[in-house]
Parts: structure tokens; sequence; C-alpha cells
């Protein structure tokens, strides 16, 4: 019975139903004269025997008979002639075996249709100019989701939605804020399935102008508006609808009544008056207002939009296998809006309330007392108003034989003698049956020693020797009996002979920690050391720990000890049966710990004043401290001369003396006691940077960008490695600092750029030092400018005006020398010839707010192409118009006249020596000119042309010989063959 109960839970853990395919949601769409299409549900499920298929509609079994439009094939439901009355609602698949149903999810069945509308004529609407007016679509009977359009006149012109007219995609109607003359026609509601993508056209409704006037303006009244409460599904897209009446048309506005502002996702078309919120949640419920305005008043409507969400399993009951007599728990949780109710099923039907061992807690099902009447598969079944989801488990029941199997008795348990013993008693079966006990062969006992346990287990307590035996556990239930024996041995306990104790050693020595035991020989012995509670490794702490005991004896020596090693110790001594321990104290006298705090308090040229902590003293009193130096330029840590001069136990500071000026020193402390000199005490800090970067300043650079700039720290005054430099900077004003690290002792230069960094902007900043031991101080904050923007525009009337053959003055209309973004430095100026280029120009700038420049080293008569353009630090600016220019023509002859005439002197005998006297200059623009020469002299006379672009080329000379005379002068007339000149005569 047992063998054959065990192969058909096998079996039944392997072939239930379990769902391969389950059934969806259709939308079928009906259209006209398609009264013959199919629709088939897919149901799959595996298991043995195989699956039986039943279906339900809206909770009701479907029955397919011969002849009729449901039929079965396999699992899946196919039905044929739809009947949009008869087959829309939920279908659900439930799959059977001899081991139980499984109910599938849930599917919806709708028949999308659209039929058409009346053909009845619609009564004219009659409105005066300026009223509002509703025209009316009642599309005809329909499924699915409609959207609609309104004919004006005539095919294909369609109404245009404004602020003035409106098309509600919830009723259709067409409303007309505020009627025109150009409004009046034949309006017709053009209704359209989405599912079924068919459309509708109602009769034409004529809107007609009444003659009795023009309405007068009126304030809004809101004809088109949502519910109070509007319940939004989780992830799906509301849109809500509002429009007015008004003359003037009205204005319409949304917002959030709780004063939260509308996400970057929300939608607020104020022509079409909707609002429309995609991907709805829990943050987007909340009460809506749209509000209606003109010039003569306004009106407003609210709506709240509620949150929901189908509910969606977030705890799964699991398949279980329990033993009759057993308590099931099965907890089943989803998450819903609102909160869902729970229910249970048995095989697809309701569980049987009167049933006392059941009960239903929520989400929680629980059985108590199973049996197997209450194996099958169970469905939790989670639901609210907006939808319900089904879940699957299996409960195996199992009935079996008392089974020693798995878990015999011990085949020897071993007690100490005075102990607790222990003997576990864990048969399998099912249901839980009676556990009994026998000595040898007799029944054993109960006493107050002596226990059965609930769980059948033996309990013996303070064992004696009496006590040793064979002992059986005996296991029954209705389906058989099963038995199972182990020995009982009762052992001597274990015992340390050793003292607890306190051992007092100093640094070096080497001492015996014993470990001596008392233990019953049949017994092996497990000795294990600790130290301060962890377990002590030997050979992994430096050869300092060997075992020196013998079998019975588990003793330690400690070679050589350290002041480390003081502390606890203790020897674990273990059997099969029991364990014992004993600990010892050991305290390491030692010389002093290295003294604490040592740092400088004061510093002169030759002295520094100290002070220090004590260390620890190492159970020996400190007898005296010394204080040690070094320097860069000593061998090591040297002594010092102190006062006082020597330091007792009880000195925490001293003054050290005939130090070396501008020389850093470091100190440290050494302690002593009747042991010995400890560890020297941590060095005191070395001296912080004294110095700050000088010249520091900045400004210019690329756009977002701030330049900071300072003069580096010489080597000898960085005051030790690691030397840098922390740069602060802020906008002025700002109430904090930013900073930033420069590492390398040569730089001169930060450059910090930020896109947020606002052009020519005034920052204040200072430039501190830092090395190894910590930061010096920061320099004067001072205050400059960020990058400025390069000049964003081009100077203005650029005028150019050849003064000679050669120069040209130019001349400008100047830019504004300064705002709050750039300032101008100065003109770039850009001159190139007639057969040049652009790129080939020559540069000249100038420097300040000038206004004018002369270029000077021009060809003559020749053309010049000219621009202009501001530059300051960030770059140039655009470039001006380009001017041209011509320079006057260089002089030519004959042009103007010059009349040279030298006086030459008698040659002398030799005649190697004739020389001559500077030449003698006259101007004159007429075409003729008298000279007065003295006599008895020779005279050369040249005529050289000028003019403004120049001098010309002498004429040939003209040799005028000596006359005889008057001893005073003669008048020589000396005639200019040109007119309109100024010339000069050379003589």
């Amino acid at each position: 019975v047992q063998q054959n109960w065990v192969q058909v839970l096998v079996l039944s853990l392997l072939l239930r139903p379990v769902f391969t395919k389950q059934p969806g949601s259709v939308v079928f769409p009906l259209k006209s004269g398609e009264d013959q299409r199919e629709v088939v549900f897919s149901c799959e499920a595996q298991g043995h025997p195989s699956p039986i298929y039943r279906w339900k509609l809206n909770d009701s079994f479907i029955l397919p008979r011969p002849g009729s439009r449901y039929s079965l094939m396999g699992g899946n439901l196919h039905i044929t002639h739809l009947n949009k009355d008869e087959d829309v609602g939920i279908y659900q698949c439930l799959a059977s075996n001899s081991f139980g149903t499984v109910v599938s999810r849930e599917s919806s069945l709708h028949i999308a249709y659209l039929e058409n509308f009346k053909t009845q004529r619609r009564t004219p609407v009659r409105v005066r100019e300026g009223q509002g007016v509703v025209l009316l679509c009642g599309p005809p009977s329909h499924s699915g989701e409609l959207t609609f359009t309104w004919i004006f006149n005539q095919y294909p012109s369609f109404v245009t939605q404004d602020t003035r007219r409106f098309v509600s995609q919830k009723t259709g109607n067409l409303y007309i804020a505020k009627v025109e003359p150009s409004d009046v026609g034949n309006y017709t509601c053009v209704v359209t399935n989405t599912v079924t993508k068919t459309s509708v056209q109602g009769p034409p409704t004529p809107l007609i102008l009444r003659v009795d006037g023009v309405m007068g303006e009126y304030e809004p009244k809101i004809e088109v508006q949502f519910p109070d409460v509007v319940p939004v599904a989780k992830s799906s897209t509301v849109k809500l609808e509002c429009f007015a009446l008004g003359n003037p048309v009205p204005t319409i506005s949304w917002r959030r009544v709780d004063g939260e502002t509308f996400g970057r996702k929300v939608d607020v078309n104020k022509a079409s008056g909707v609002l429309e919120i995609p991907y709805f949640q829990q943050e987007d419920a909340g009460v809506y207002e749209c509000t209606a305005e003109n010039s003569r008043g306004r009106n407003s409507v609210q709506g709240k939009l509620s949150f929901y969400a189908s509910p969606h399993l977030t705890e799964k009951p699991q398949d279980v296998q329990m033993t009759i007599d057993e308590t099931l728990v099965w907890e089943c949780k989803a998450s819903a809006k609102p909160k869902p109710s729970y229910r249970w099923l048995k095989n697809g039907e309701p569980l049987d309330p009167m049933e006392d061992r059941l009960q239903v807690n929520g989400g929680v099902l629980t059985i108590s007392s199973l049996n197997l009447a209450d194996i099958g598969m169970y469905q939790c079944v989670a639901e609210n108003k907006h939808g319900r989801v089904f879940t699957n488990a299996e409960l195996r029941v199992i009935a079996i034989a008392p089974d020693f199997s798995q878990n015999l008795l011990k085949a020897q348990t071993l007690a100490r003698l005075g102990g607790d013993i222990l003997i576990e008693c864990k048969p399998r079966m099912s249901p839980r049956g009676v556990i009994s006990w026998r000595k040898g062969k007799e029944a054993l006992r109960e006493s107050h020693r002596v226990t059965v346990l609930e769980t059948g287990s033996l309990r013996i307590a303070n064992v004696t020797k009496m006590d040793g035996g064979l002992y059986t556990c005996v296991a029954r239930n209705q389906f058989g009996v099963a038995s199972s024996a182990g020995s009982l041995l009762v052992k001597e306990p274990t015992s340390i002979t050793s003292p607890a104790g306190h051992l007092d050693v100093t640094v070096g020595e080497s001492i015996v920690l014993p470990c001596q035991v008392s233990h019953d020989a049949t017994l092996e012995l497990k000795f294990t050391w600790f130290f301060n509670e962890q377990l002590i490794h030997f050979g992994s702490h430096g050869a300092y720990f060997e075992k020196v005991g013998g079998r019975s004896a588990g003793d330690i020596m400690i070679r050589n000890i350290q002041l480390r090693h003081a502390g606890k110790y203790t020897c674990a001594v273990q059997t099969k049966v029991d364990s014992v321990s004993i600990a010892t104290d050991v305290v390491v006298r030692g010389p002093p710990g290295p003294p604490v705090h040592c740092k400088v308090t004061e510093v002169t040229q030759t002295t520094a004043s100290l002070s220090w902590g004590p260390g620890l003293d190492n159970h020996s009193p400190i007898l005296s401290y010394a204080i040690q130096a070094r320097s860069p330029f000593s061998l090591g840590w040297q002594a010092v001369t102190t006062v006082p001069e020597r330091l007792g136990g009880k000195q925490l500071s001293a003054k050290v003396t005939e130090l070396n000026p501008w020389v850093e020193y470091e100190f440290r402390v050494l302690a002593t006691n009747s042991i010995g000199t400890g560890e020297p005490s941590t060095a005191s800090k070395r001296a912080l940077p004294r110095v700050t970067p000088a010249r520091v300043s900045g400004g210019g650079g690329g756009r977002s960008e701030l330049v900071i700039t300072w003069e580096p720290v010489p080597e000898e005054m960085q005051s030790g490695p690691g030397f840098g430099y922390v740069v602060a900077f802020r906008p002025l004003g700002a109430p904090g600092w930013m900073q930033a690290a420069v590492t390398s002792p040569e730089s001169s230069r930060y450059v910090f750029k930020n896109e947020s960094i606002p052009p020519f902007s005034p920052y204040q900043v200072k430039v501190g030092v830092y090395n190894n031991k910590g930061e010096g101080p920061f320099s004067p904050v001072i205050t400059i400018y960020s990058a400025e923007e390069e000049p964003s525009r081009a100077p203005g009337r650029l005028r150019a005006r050849s003064l000679s053959a050669s120069e040209v003055e130019v001349t400008w209309k100047p830019l504004a020398w300064s705002n709050n973004r750039r300032r101008i430095l100065g003109y770039e100026l850009r001159y190139w010839g007639e057969k040049e280029k652009l790129d080939m120009a020559r540069v000249v700038r100038t420097v300040g707010n000038r206004t004018s420049i002369l270029v000077r080293d021009l060809d003559g008569s020749s053309t010049y192409s000219l621009c202009l353009r501001a530059y300051n630090s960030a770059g140039v600016g655009p470039l001006s118009n380009i001017v041209n220019v011509t320079t006057k023509k260089p002089r030519k002859q004959h042009a103007n006249m010059t009349l040279a005439s030298t006086q030459t002197y008698k040659e002398s005998k030799a005649k190697e020596k004739n020389k001559h006297r500077s030449p003698s200059i006259v101007e004159t623009n007429t075409t003729s000119l008298e000279l007065s020469l003295p006599v008895n002299e020779d005279y050369v006379i040249q005529i050289k042309p000028f003019s403004e672009g120049g001098e010309g080329s002498s004429s040939r000379q003209i040799t005028i010989p000596k006359i005889a005379g008057d001893p005073l002068s003669t008048r020589l007339p000396v005639p200019l063959y040109s007119s309109n000149i100024i010339g000069n005569v050379a003589f």
C-alpha cells in the first residue's frame, strides 16, 4: 500500500493539467452584411489523462450542441454567426482531468458595429448674429470607439475647429461660441467607427440667421464639461473637454485646484478646449478646473480625476505537498486601486462555506487537518470593479505507512555521565501516528528523568550508568508499523586538572601555559587554544607559540614573549560527549609605549616649545622623557638641549634650545621606565608654507573662461615637498568659494571653463599654497573679470581721404568703449591694393579709443580698399563696409619748378680741390624768375617741379658763366616753361 501511494503521488506531480495556451481578448469588427463571420478562442493544456475542456460565458457554462453556434475543437471554442446581443461578454476556459481542474485567465469579446442614421429631416436652427448655438449629432446605435467631424454645406468642406467652433468627441455635437453671418448654411454630422473603419452621415441641419437684430454681449456659458468624477485607468490616456458659448468669444484655461503645475506630458490645447493627459499615473489624480472668460465675465467647472488599476498579482500560492492532518496556509496578494477582494475556488468551483476546516481571511486560505479529499487544483481570484485575475496552485496530500529508511536511529549514541541526552526518532508517515519506545525487550517507562517528547524523540536527564543499553523507537498508523533501534553508551566526564591562573612576565621571557586533563580513556581528546577569544593557529605567529603537552595534556609555550602577547589565553578540551575550558590571564611588562600628541606650541629664532601626552606605561611607571630633533641638514635624529635639562616621568612639556635660525625642524619624544626606553612618538608636524603667491591677477581668455594668474613661489620658500597652489574664486557678492588644486609648483596660471560663466563678469579671486603638511595662507582677495565676448558690431561711418601720393587719412565713428559683456581695446585696419585680395591685406592696429589713423608708404595714383573692425582680449569683431580711396599723383617734371644754383669757386692751380657751396633754394609758382647774382662767379641752375604728390625729376643743369660788371650783383631773368606750378630754383 505504501509503495502504491508513493507511485500515485509521483504520477500526480507530473500529470496534473498545465496550460500551454490561454485565450486572449477579441474586439471583432462587425460590418453590414457580414453576419457569417467566426471567432475562435484558443485553449490548450498538458496532462495525463488528457484534459477535458469546458467554457464559461459570464460565469455560466456554455453547452455546445450539434447544430448550435458554439463548438469545441480540442480545447478551442469556435463561435459562428456572431450575435452582438448574445455573444458579447467574458469567456473562461477550464481544463480538467482526474487530478483536478485549472482555470484560465478571463478573455473578453467585444463586437464593434455602427448602424445608419435614421433618414429623417432635421428642423432648421434659427439664431441671431452674435448668439451661441449647439448643433446636435445624435449618433446611431453602435459599439466601439467613435470619432466625429462635421461637413459645412457640402463635402469635402469640413468645419475647422478653433476658439469659436468646437466638435465634442464625446457627444459628437458641434458648438459655435458666437455665430457670424459666414456660419449660415447646412451642417452634416459624420460618424466614424475606429474599429470597423466605417463612416455614416446624418441628415443635414440648416443654420439660419434671424432678422430681429444682433445679439448683445454676454458672459460665457459652459456647454461642454466633464463629469464630477472621472475614473481613469493606470497608464491610459484621458481627455477632458471644455467649451463655452459667449460674446465676445470666451478663452479657455485649465489648472489643478491643488496648485500643482502640469507636467511636460500634459497637452493643453486652448484652441480646441481639450486637456490631454497621457500615461495616467497616481500623481496625476486630483481636481481639475476649466475656466471660460471674456470681457463680460467668467465661469468655471471642476471635475475629479480618480486613479484606478485592475488587480495585478504580486504574490501567488505555489504547488505544495503535505501529509494528512497537517495545516495548509496559502497567501495570495494583488496590487489594485481600489483594493481588491479575494475568493478561492477548488477545481473551478467555490469552496464550501460550511466547512469548518476552511478559513479565508483576505487573500489567505487556511485548511486545517488535511485529508485525501482536499487534493485538487485551487484558484485564487483577486478582483475589484475594474477587473479580476486568476492563479492556480495544486495541493497534494500524501498517505503512507511509517518508514525509517531515510531517518534511522543512530547506531550508537554517546552520553556523558550526569549529563542530558536526546535520542531523535523521525520516521516518515502520514497521517501522524503513535510513537513508543523500548529498552531492550521491555517497554520504556517514562519518569521525571525519562521523557518522550511530542515529536517522538526520547530525552534522558542526569544520565547514569544504568541508562546505557539498546533503545528501540516504534511508529504506527492505520497503514502500518515500523521501528528502528540504537545503543546508548555512557562515558566518564572530562575535567581540566590545571588551575586557572594569572602570570606576570617581562618582555623577552618564555613561559608555559598548562592544560592538564582527566577523561574517559575510550575517548579521544582535542585541544584548542584561544588568545583573546581568537583561535591560535600554531606555526603562523612567528614561531612564538609551540605545543609541548602529551596525550592527556595540552600545554603550550610562548617563546620570547612580547607586549602584544598580553591578554587572556583559553584552553578548550573537546571529546565526543562533552567539552570543558580554562582561562589564564597573562600580563607582560615592557618599555613604555610612544608618547602621544607631540606638537610644537611656540617657535623663536633659536628655541621651540613642545608638549606631549604620556603613552602606555606597559605595567611599569615612566621614569623620564627625552627629546630628539632632525632637520634637512642633520644625519638622522639627534638629542637636543632642553629646559629643564632633565625631563622626569611627570614632565609633559619642555623648551628645546640652541637651535639654528631659519632651519625647519621636526621633534619626537621617547619615554623610559625600569625595563627600558620605548618607541618614539610620532614626529611633530613640519612647518606649513608661510608665503603666498605674488602678483595675483587674471582676465582675458576664451569664451566662458575665467583666467587666473600669479607669480610662482620660489622653491626655497615652499617649506617642504608636495607643494602646490589652491585657487579660490567666486562671483562678486556670492557667499561661498569654489576651489581648485594646482599641483605643479612651477604653474602660474589656472583656467576655469564653464558654460554658465557670463562674459565680462567680476569675480573675486585669491591664491593659496599647500604642501604635504597642510595648507598655508591665501593671497589678498582681488577682483578680475571673466573672458569677454568679441565685439559684436563693426565701426560705422568709415571714411578715407588721400593726403598725398603716399599717405591716406582714415576716420570712423567709434563703438561704445565698454558694456557689461565686452570692452573695446582698439581697432584693426586692413587695406590692400586693387590687384590684391583681402586675405593678402596689410594690417594696422590702434590702441585705445581712437577715431582716426594715418596710413603711410602707399603707392601714388593707386586705388586701395580699406575695412575696419574692433578687437579686444577675446578676439576681433565683424568687418565694416569696404571703402575705396585713390592716392594723389606723384610730382612730375615741369609741374612745379625748383631752380637750383650752385656757386662755384675758382679752380685752384692744382685743380684737385674744387669746393661747392650749399645750394640756395627759391620757390615760385610763376613761369619766370629774376635772380640777382654776384658777378665774377660761375653758377649752375637746376629746376625741379613738385606738387602735393611729391617732387619730380630735376631739369638738366644750366651753367651761367661769370659776368663782368657791377661788383655787387647782376640781375638775371630765368624763364620757366610751365603754368599753374610751384617751383624750386636751386643755385
